[in-house]
């Protein structure tokens, strides 16, 4: 697929040509794995890209943040203010949208309506701002406080009025010193299409959290109204189709499941006979680490262990490597990973499909061919 060079022009964005357009309109792209894998810290030209709207352009010298609610002193912040009143604070944290890993779901099942991500929609940056918590400690926050609700300059039109993209976390995370005010990534001041002037970045959650062009902090006691909180991102069983879905029954998503993929060899290689090299990434959500990273040429009856990069950031991505000799043959090569608490990945796909398509975390498998 190929997206009109003169969009990217208007939006002033720097594309890979590797790089896979899911959606023009809004603007959806996505990095094979093997290409996110080329380094620890993901270039912006391979950071994959979620919008449900419009990219604003936002004017800088207008712009203002916003801080409401349950608060003893509501603040109006322009970017400047945020950057020389507040103390800057740097976080290395993967991002990864919802939606994960869906073709696999969708092999299942059709699930209609939803981009047909593969692994390709998680990133992992250096993200500089201001912690939230240094912000809601100088606005005051009210007794009876409990979420923290965050709406985006985009337009988004759903048969309504169009809205800005929202979403909420609760309180005691937003407290914590991981989640930023972010306005520079790698670097850089934060990208047109990742954010700029602002976004939330909330490590550990889903990427939909993380709300990019930022407009108002909303102190409440309830989550989030936005459509996006309420009922776009919710998770459901697998017995739950469409039609008869009760959107007060679903799970409101947060914390990013343990989850592990292999980026090389590719589905559908072929291979020379022999000592092959094998790597991919694995990452946690909340509480856990990646413990171990384990592989299997026979459905899971033997297991050998990858050998996985040293931990040194806590809300990162951690790569993995091994090398397997394979005799000429069908292979299906499957990874699973397990944390510091002992929890593991579902085995098949079956057990988590829902109508959405979110989650995935079961066991990734790639077919290879060796001659």
């Amino acid at each position: 697929m190929s997206v009109d060079d003169t969009l990217l022009e208007t939006l002033n964005i720097r594309k890979h040509p590797d790089m896979v357009v899911y959606q023009e309109n809004p603007l959806n792209l996505g990095a094979s794995p093997e290409l996110v894998r080329q380094s620890f810290i993901t270039p912006e030209v391979h950071f994959f890209v979620r919008n449900h709207g419009t990219v604003p352009q936002v004017n800088i010298y207008n712009y203002r943040l916003s801080v409401t609610g349950m608060v003893r002193s509501p603040l109006k912040l322009s970017l400047p203010e945020l950057q020389s009143e507040f103390s800057p604070s740097t976080v290395i944290a993967t991002l990864q949208c919802a939606g994960h890993r869906r073709n696999e779901l969708a092999a299942i099942r059709p699930i209609p309506g939803e981009l047909p991500w593969s692994a390709d929609a998680i990133g992992n940056a250096i993200w500089r701002g201001v912690p939230l918590r240094d912000v809601l400690k100088v606005a005051g926050i009210e007794a009876g406080a409990q979420h923290i609700a965050f709406t985006g300059l985009d337009e988004i039109d759903k048969d309504t009025e169009p809205f800005g993209f929202g979403g909420s976390i609760p309180l005691e995370k937003a407290l914590e010193s991981e989640v930023l005010l972010a306005y520079e990534m790698n670097g850089e001041p934060l990208p047109r299409l990742h954010g700029f002037p602002l976004r939330i970045v909330v490590p550990g959650y889903i990427g939909a959290r993380s709300v990019k062009w930022l407009a108002n902090i909303n102190v409440q006691e309830q989550p989030s109204t936005n459509y996006f909180q309420q009922k776009a991102y919710r998770l459901f069983p697998p017995h739950v189709q469409a039609e008869e879905a009760d959107w007060e029954q679903g799970t409101m998503l947060a914390d990013l499941p343990l989850n592990s993929v292999i980026c090389q060899p590719r589905e559908g290689e072929i291979l020379r006979a022999g000592p092959t090299a094998i790597n991919g990434y694995a990452i946690t959500g909340k509480g856990s680490l990646v413990e171990r990273v384990e592989l299997s040429l026979d459905e899971g009856v033997t297991w050998k262990e990858a050998s996985i990069q040293p931990r040194s950031h806590s809300w990162a991505w951690r790569f993995w490597k091994a090398t397997l000799d394979l005799h000429p043959g069908q292979y299906q090569i499957i990874i699973r990973t397990w944390d510091s608490s002992g929890h593991t990945q579902p085995v098949d796909t079956k057990q988590i499909w829902n109508w959405k398509g979110y989650l995935n975390h079961a066991w990734h498998r790639v077919s290879v061919s060796v001659h």
